[in-house]
């Protein structure tokens, strides 16, 4: 870890800044693969499949073959673990549902909003390293409680060309209609364009790889919609000179081990919760099967101390982290401080990986900053609102001569004349069907 004591305050933007990657090397890759599939469908689709993945597909979908053989497969543990945190799931997002509402500003004047699910959404789901079988809840759980007609899921198959039984598994119980074995940066062209087996989507959500970064960008300049900006995933964790050390370590591994460009910043007020932490973390590292990928990830990591308290939390809330732990003597004093971050976790027994997984919030959240502008998802994500306006005579009558005026300040022929015909037909008395 990097250890910074008490870092001026000019060298904070530098101390925030994520490791800028240079993706131009896959752009055109990425473009290539995204034209390929917009021009071919299904036949590049299986051909990417091939070149890239090495996996010789005869079919895109899961059979219903396939789905039963895999719903078998999962052990009983498995299936209580799942059923458990798919009801805290589904409890927290079900309080998220937008109400809508109708005012009346002026007599003579009705606004309203109303809320209506997205059609059909498209999830994306990693299957490569590491099968993200909880990233089905996080995205399925809130499409499916907003009402969404149609969800459809697309993920890489392994070498013999099945997908991850876990993966199918949730799937199922959280509503998704059909599942597509196809991955990468070709996944996403098929949910952006539409190919013969899977059709085009109205919004697209999940994470992954570079080329479906990149590729997920491209499809904003086609007009399709996406969930967030995406980057490394990141955590930053608050310790005091009580917290324990062993915990410390455990959550900022946990992070690590996602990959060797995770982003993990250690935020304290001891020196001797620095070394503590460094001496936990090497001790730990040993113990991880994906060791090598933690360790380049803790290589690059920060340990950064602040013997003042208003500095600490100004650099918490500068950095915006995704995911912020705070493991402080009095968490919920803290949290109130909190202004910029995507989820926070509070107290020495709340470690990351209960939200990754079964507490009930979701884990797709903003990284790379972003936490200062946007929200993790949620139910809204999968909903889009609609406004309603109706005005009477006695409405036209109230707000016309200001509509005119200021249709008059910007120039606006037209939209000054749609309001005083009418106001000049009400007061004649003269109203006419054109």
């Amino acid at each position: 870890m990097k250890q910074y004591n008490n870092p001026p305050r000019s060298e904070w933007a530098a101390l925030c800044q994520r490791p800028v990657q240079d993706d131009s090397a896959i752009t055109p890759v990425v473009e290539n693969i995204m034209q390929q599939v917009k021009s071919g469908g299904d036949k590049a689709l299986l051909q990417l499949s091939q070149d890239i993945d090495g996996v010789q597909l005869t079919t895109l979908q899961v059979t219903e073959e396939e789905w039963t053989a895999a719903l078998d497969s999962v052990d009983e543990t498995f299936k209580v673990a799942v059923q458990l945190a798919y009801e805290n799931i589904s409890a927290f997002h079900r309080q998220q549902l937008p109400v809508d509402y109708e005012v009346s500003p002026m007599p003579g004047i009705r606004c309203s909003r109303k809320w209506l699910p997205m059609q059909r959404v498209g999830l994306y789901i990693p299957g490569g390293s590491a099968p993200l079988c909880s990233t089905v809840f996080m995205l399925a759980i809130p499409a499916g409680i907003a009402g969404c007609e149609d969800v459809i899921l697309c993920t890489p198959p392994d070498a013999k060309g099945s997908v991850n039984a876990a993966i199918l598994y949730v799937a199922k119980l959280c509503g998704v209609k059909a599942v597509y074995k196809t991955g990468g940066a070709q996944a996403i062209a098929a949910m952006t364009y539409g190919t013969e087996t899977i059709g085009r989507v109205n919004k697209l959500f999940g994470p992954g790889n570079q080329y479906v970064t990149k590729a997920k960008q491209l499809a904003t300049l086609e007009g399709m919609p996406i969930d967030m900006p995406a980057g490394p995933s990141e955590v930053m964790l608050v310790a005091d000179e009580r917290a324990n050390p062993v915990f410390v370590a455990a959550d900022l591994l946990s992070q690590a081990e996602h990959g060797a460009d995770s982003q993990v910043v250690l935020l304290t007020n001891s020196v001797a919760m620095v070394q503590a932490v460094k001496a936990e973390v090497n001790q730990q590292l040993d113990q991880l099967p994906r060791k090598q990928l933690a360790a380049q990830a803790m290589s690059n990591s920060l340990a950064i101390m602040f013997d003042n308290q208003t500095d600490l939390v100004a650099f918490m809330n500068a950095y915006a982290p995704e995911h912020l732990i705070l493991a402080t003597a009095q968490p919920e004093l803290l949290a109130k401080e909190v202004r910029n971050a995507g989820s926070v976790f509070l107290g020495d027994y709340t470690p990351e990986a209960a939200g990754d997984y079964a507490s009930g919030t979701n884990h797709t959240l903003p990284t790379n900053g972003a936490a200062r502008s946007w929200s993790g998802l949620g139910v809204e994500s999968f909903m889009k609102s609609i406004t309603f306006q109706s005005l009477t005579q006695q409405g036209v009558e109230a707000i016309g001569p200001a509509v005119m005026r200021l249709a008059e300040a910007e120039e606006l022929e037209a939209h000054r004349y749609a309001m005083d015909i009418r106001l000049s037909t009400i007061k004649n008395n003269s109203y006419a069907i054109l």
